[in-house]
């Protein structure tokens, strides 16, 4: 796996595989995927971990996210954008990406695998999550600094 994008491209690929649920986890995740080439490669180790870390949290992940999307609840999002969610969302959570990277890696992902109003969608949501995540003692702090 070259890039981080190639992984995370993986990790998308195998979220929507678990979230589609026509198996178990486990065999899903045995077989080669490559939708583009029309080959078959054994996806990779290391987005294999990741997707199956996601998935494990993504009860934790959900309630997280649905606050910030009253009128699209989790269940009711298109399978792409929900777990380019889940992705971006564990990513910035869990601190193992910055939250500028994460949410620029998001918008591009639903850029090339979803609609048009997905980015848009999705670039909200995430900047909720990471406005939140900020102490609001620091919030206070920069907003009396310029005075």
């Amino acid at each position: 796996m070259s890039t981080s994008r190639a992984l995370r491209e993986q990790v998308i690929q195998l979220l929507c595989q678990f979230d589609a649920g026509n198996e178990d986890v486990a065999l899903i995740t045995e077989g080669d995927f490559d939708e583009d080439h029309g080959t078959t490669k054994k996806p990779n180790e290391k987005a294999m971990k990741f997707a199956k870390k996601i998935w494990e949290d993504r009860v934790t992940g959900d309630a997280h996210i649905e606050p910030y999307t009253p009128d699209w609840p989790i269940h009711r999002q298109p399978l792409v954008d929900r777990n380019i969610l889940r992705l971006a969302r564990y990513e910035i959570v869990s601190g193992m990406t910055p939250p500028v990277v994460a949410i620029d890696e998001a918008i591009e992902l639903a850029g090339v695998y979803s609609t048009e109003k997905s980015a848009s969608f999705i670039n909200g949501v995430l900047d909720a999550i990471v406005h939140e995540k900020t102490p609001p003692s620091q919030k206070v702090d920069s907003a009396t600094e310029g005075k």
